[in-house]
């Protein structure tokens, strides 16, 4: 049976609602040109379709806070149902996907669907602080009801192969780099760096510094002895998301360029845990991020 979707969104600057909704179920190009994000569109015609569609899922729902932008959001992503309420959203779907990336909304947006005991994809950075953090794992009813991550934590660009380490050595600083602000695009550097450390590797000492246009940059020292920096450029700037990994037998650059495969997988994971009713997201791994994303925030 196919697991019925509800999105809830849209926050400013954040695509995700027709994005993700057209991962599950398609789109229709001439709609879709319309949606704000021009990125968005050309991603998707990269693919091929029918096939490109996670299956057994599907984003039958969506609610946003006015129903004319619910309904350019449904028309995109060829959505059935508009929802007038939330209410009316969780009582029709399995799941839900809380597309919003404005942290400080999420509590407020997620509470009832916890609440409801359905499991929920809450979009990054799930929280800005341990408290908000905390406050959200209070509400949860079951282990991996709450699922959340950045994309790139998925991203196969942003990953070390076992040949890469071989070349690599020992792992001895990491230095990543993000466009925009730090509450909102920190996470995506924050989370595949910490994929990269050893199992088990704790955090040593942090060190922040403030940037501009809501900018920031942090080091961090591990207790394994790695050093990893962490730098939102700010919102004015158009540097790519790209993380250099230093070894002692030598380095290496990645970049962050697919958006809709990265996209699919973290959503395909989201997926399976609803099916299976397993932890897709640990809160350990999680409660890192956010004491990271805090840290850097102290000067931000």
């Amino acid at each position: 049976m196919s697991i019925k979707l509800g999105v809830i969104g849209m926050s400013k600057g954040n695509g995700h609602p027709y994005s993700w909704s057209a991962i599950f179920n398609g789109y229709s190009p001439g709609n879709m040109r319309d949606c704000g994000f021009p990125v968005i569109p050309q991603y998707l015609a990269q693919q091929k379709w029918p096939e490109a569609r996670i299956s057994g899922a599907n984003v039958t729902h969506v609610w946003t806070q006015t129903p004319e932008l619910s309904r350019k959001i449904a028309a995109a992503a060829l959505i059935e149902h508009v929802a007038l309420h939330p209410t009316q959203l969780l009582s029709g779907v399995d799941a839900v996907l809380l597309a919003r990336d404005d942290a400080e909304q999420h509590l407020a947006f997620a509470e009832p669907v916890l609440k409801a005991g359905l499991p929920i994809y809450i979009d990054k950075p799930i929280a800005l602080s341990l408290r908000g953090l905390d406050a959200l794992y209070g509400l949860e009813q079951y282990p991996g009801q709450i699922f959340t991550c950045s994309a790139m934590r998925y991203s196969s660009e942003l990953m070390l192969s076992p040949a890469d380490r071989e070349e690599l050595g020992e792992l001895c600083e990491i230095h990543a780099i993000t466009p925009k602000s730090w509450d909102k695009y920190a996470v995506h550097i924050i989370e595949p760096v910490l994929r990269m450390l050893q199992p088990g590797d704790t955090l040593a000492k942090t060190t922040s510094a403030q940037g501009q246009d809501r900018g920031a940059a942090l080091s961090a020292t591990w207790k394994s002895g790695v050093i990893t920096r962490f730098v939102a450029t700010g919102e004015n700037s158009t540097a790519p998301i790209a993380i250099r990994v230093i070894g002692t037998k030598g380095w290496k650059d990645l970049f962050f360029h697919d958006s809709f495969n990265a996209f699919k997988q973290a959503l395909q994971d989201f997926v399976d845990g609803v099916r299976s009713q397993t932890v897709q997201s640990p809160p350990a791994f999680n409660r890192t991020v956010v004491s990271l994303i805090e840290a850097g925030r102290s000067q931000a």
